[in-house]
């Protein structure tokens, strides 16, 4: 598991309650976390603090995509992995491999 870096625990708690919220069968896009989070624009802190989770985390990491629809590869074999936990919860991806977001993005309650 890649560790927090020192400071970060605080944000990173702040983005994986975000994550936490995500409902089986929609995504959100790592801009849209941040923004939730309280961290607008700071869309790549998103992606690093899911990296940062340990293989057998609760946190449905798997809901989080780009604004494309698409699944950021960073590691062999994620993308693969991440694609068919979202199929399993009932996901489609188009003919180019993307979740179609006006379909399966999460819209949350305020």
């Amino acid at each position: 598991m890649a560790r927090a870096p020192h400071g970060a625990v605080g944000t990173y708690e702040r983005i994986y309650a975000v994550v936490r919220r995500i409902p089986r069968g929609r995504v959100a896009t790592y801009g849209q976390v941040a923004r939730l989070a309280g961290l607008p624009g700071r869309a790549r802190q998103v992606g690093y603090a899911l990296h940062a989770l340990a293989p057998s985390t609760a946190v449905p990491w798997q809901r989080v995509i780009n604004a494309a629809g698409a699944i950021s590869l960073r590691v062999s074999n994620g993308g693969l992995s991440q694609r068919m936990l979202l199929e399993s919860e009932g996901i489609r991806f188009d003919a180019r491999g993307r979740v179609p977001l006006q379909e399966y993005a999460w819209r949350p309650r305020r």
